[in-house]
């Protein structure tokens, strides 16, 4: 026993001690940063694919823009991304959670959402709303598409539970501020929704003239968007926690 005492306070004396220790803590650290870089990407790339994936807010954005131009389109991917922030907000804070449990308030946000869906497939039908044609884009207009993309995405009681099953898992377990991570996180979603669902809309905006044109092009347009809308509703009402 005394001799290991002796060898250890040696080794400590000599310096060594701190050395080992040194190096423990470099690898450690190296370690974790090959970690968070490899989780880095892992979230970038899964979120791409998340959000390149055709939904309810790619399809108002496309609409958008080829019946009001890009600048509408603009306008809807932002509407459309601000939508996201209620979602992330729900879960930071547990909220999301009572969604994922609660029949009642999943079913309740489901349904306002089921809704609203069918609603724009019958504006879209009838020429109305956010999605009429129009040759220009004024504020007023340009608020009215804002509202109704953010809509879009607020009433999808699946996004919230996407947070609360997604984010998580990108937050190391000894995160010592998960919610701050989970902030950044969500900023990056958010960030490349907008940009994805801007390029979307200009494509959609540069061949608008070529469609616009053809009042025959335009009716059928019109239905693809209503089916569309109403496939969506469909879906979501299907949906479950």
């Amino acid at each position: 026993m005394s001799g290991k005492i002796c060898a250890k306070n040696f080794i400590w004396l000599a310096g060594l001690g701190n050395r080992a220790k040194r190096a423990g803590s470099a690898s450690g650290l190296a370690a974790g940063m090959i970690w968070a870089k490899a989780m880095s990407i892992s979230f970038l790339v899964t979120s791409l694919i998340v959000i390149v994936s055709p939904g309810t807010g790619v399809l108002y954005t496309l609409a958008a823009a080829l019946t009001r131009g890009s600048r509408a389109s603009i306008a809807a991917a932002f509407g459309c991304t601000l939508g996201i922030v209620p979602h992330m907000s729900a879960a930071m804070l547990g909220l999301a959670a009572v969604l994922h449990t609660s029949a009642l308030a999943f079913a309740a946000l489901k349904w306002c959402g089921v809704a609203y869906l069918l609603y724009m497939a019958w504006q879209a039908l009838r020429e109305r709303g956010a999605l009429a044609v129009e040759p220009r884009l004024d504020a007023r207009s340009s608020r009215k598409v804002i509202v109704t993309g953010f809509l879009i995405n607020i009433l999808n009681p699946k996004l919230s539970i996407f947070f609360l099953a997604f984010l998580p898992q990108f937050i190391a377990a000894d995160e010592g501020h998960p919610l701050l991570k989970m902030l950044e996180l969500s900023g990056a979603f958010m960030a490349m929704t907008f940009a994805v669902f801007v390029v979307y809309g200009l494509f959609a905006a540069f061949v608008r003239d070529r469609i616009v044109t053809r009042p025959t092009a335009m009716t059928w347009l019109r239905r693809g968007f209503a089916g569309a809308f109403a496939a969506l509703g469909a879906k979501l009402a299907f949906a479950e926690r």
